[in-house]
């Protein structure tokens, strides 16, 4: 035991009966819960005149709650601490995370505490932590069972949340899209999906005189090229993306979540019959991520498409045999990638 501070007993002590500093002890403590054998740190007070141990209320809640966090550390689930860090990063009270999670009234009041939460709860306390964007769906969707100050004052917080850390949270929503494809020799062209390389991919065709018409729909055509051209000649892709065939042609998995990347320059533009994003020049000329094998592929699609309107790429894309023998929404295969119509 580790005595770590003492303090005056106001009174006398419940043990000796006599008025002295009682010295707080912290002592490693084991115990089993939900059969689990659970390591813990607990604190007691000690009267050294009765040579007795013993805990105040407000140091057997705190134990129990010590004992019960050291439980969910082992078996993976949030503490209360972090749950509280959670709640607080969204500036949202306990009884209103409670409402737009759709559980009862007490229920993160108690979580934050002394009871323990399933893992079904567990896994929506996390995914509010990681994804912002659901985050505000959910808080949207409860906006009629909430004070509506207090649902502005959650939506914008929830709002500055998002906007601080976005590409963290499309990164993640990236690799969760690539979970159980991630280097698939046959859908991600036998490369670990690398999204600096992406970001540096499309930075490249957009740094490029020799491009133009450089809008959203040809921009995944070319990125196709490129990773099918690299495993053509190299036998591997560049960036590890896989790619599916819509009615337009082939389309990088998680396609609208790429193109939001941090470093990739772009701009909304208004169409009569909708918005189109296009990709700009950023005017630095440095790529870290790319090989000189990566560039020299690069600048062969280039030459091919660079300068193809939306229209002759995706009929272009529509002539590859790879498109052609892929059902629709389902993923290409990169064996296809030896009949590609171009070469270096």
């Amino acid at each position: 035991m580790e005595v770590i501070r003492t303090y005056r007993i106001g009174g006398k002590c419940p043990y000796c009966m006599e008025e002295h500093d009682v010295k707080v002890l912290r002592a490693e403590e084991t115990t089993k819960f939900k059969g689990e054998d659970i390591s813990f740190i607990a604190e007691y007070d000690y009267c050294d005149k009765a040579d007795e141990y013993y805990e105040r209320d407000e140091q057997i809640n705190q134990n129990n709650i010590s004992m019960k966090n050291a439980y969910r550390k082992k078996v993976g689930l949030l503490t209360g601490d972090e749950i509280v860090s959670i709640r607080k990063k969204y500036g949202i009270s306990q009884s209103d995370l409670a409402v737009v999670l759709g559980c009862g009234e007490k229920t993160i009041t108690r979580y934050e505490g002394y009871q323990v939460q399933d893992a079904v709860h567990d896994a929506m306390i996390r995914k509010v932590d990681e994804d912002p964007e659901w985050y505000i769906e959910l808080l949207q969707k409860s906006k009629n069972k909430l004070n509506q100050d207090n649902y502005r004052k959650y939506y914008e917080c929830a709002a500055g949340v998002l906007k601080e850390n976005a590409d963290t949270y499309c990164r993640k929503a990236i690799m969760a899209d690539y979970a159980l494809i991630n280097g698939s020799l046959r859908y991600c062209g036998g490369t670990a999906l690398d999204i600096d390389k992406v970001v540096d991919v499309i930075r490249y065709f957009s740094n490029s005189s020799k491009t133009a018409f450089l809008y959203k729909v040809k921009m995944m055509k070319m990125l196709w090229y490129a990773d099918f051209l690299s495993f053509k000649e190299f036998g591997h892709s560049i960036t590890g993306l896989a790619y599916q065939a819509l009615p337009m042609g082939a389309v990088p998995v998680a396609h609208n979540h790429i193109v939001e990347l941090a470093g990739i320059n772009r701009e909304e533009i208004v169409f009569e019959d909708g918005i189109g994003i296009k990709f700009m020049a950023d005017g630095r000329d440095e790529y870290k991520n790319l090989a000189d094998d990566d560039i020299k592929i690069l600048d062969r699609v280039i030459e091919v498409c660079g300068k193809d309107t939306k229209d002759e790429i995706v009929m272009r894309m529509h002539s590859e045999k790879a498109f052609d023998m892929t059902d629709q929404r389902k993923l290409i295969h990169y064996e296809y990638a030896k009949e590609l119509s171009i070469g270096v």
